[in-house]
């Protein structure tokens, strides 16, 4: 371990998951919770099956105005014509805020396949290995 890890001020919880959906496509999910302090960052959230970074999205829970949440998403890099990956950031924004935390999203999908399994795939492992 290095000077630099040892007084990194920002906490980290890892998680890696392997997926197979089909058989012909597996992917990784790397689920990471950072804290600075007593602040909680973000929750990040990395789904590859290219080995890349993919679409870049942010999603967070509005302010809380009305009975019912708003949740805002919004693609930072990547593919923009692509509804099935922002709805993938809403239903885990909807669920990391049911939990009771205002953690803001950063997720990071490098998928070949866009498909509502896959993309429910990957929110269920992110549901089931909560880290936030």
């Amino acid at each position: 371990m290095s000077v630099l890890e040892q007084n990194f001020p920002v906490v980290q919880k890892k998680l890696s998951v392997d997926l197979k959906c089909h058989l012909a496509y597996s992917y990784k999910i790397g689920l990471c919770d950072l804290s600075w302090g007593d602040c909680f960052v973000s929750v990040v959230v990395i789904a590859t099956q290219i080995g890349t970074m993919g679409t870049i999205l942010h999603a967070r829970k509005d302010a809380d105005i009305s009975v019912h949440p708003t949740f805002s998403v919004s693609v930072i890099f990547g593919k923009r014509d692509e509804p099935m990956l922002v709805a993938c950031a809403r239903q885990l924004i909807e669920h990391i805020s049911s939990s009771g935390t205002s953690q803001p999203l950063v997720l990071s999908l490098g998928l070949k396949d866009h498909s509502a399994e896959t993309l429910k795939g990957i929110v269920s492992a992110v549901t089931e290995n909560r880290l936030w």
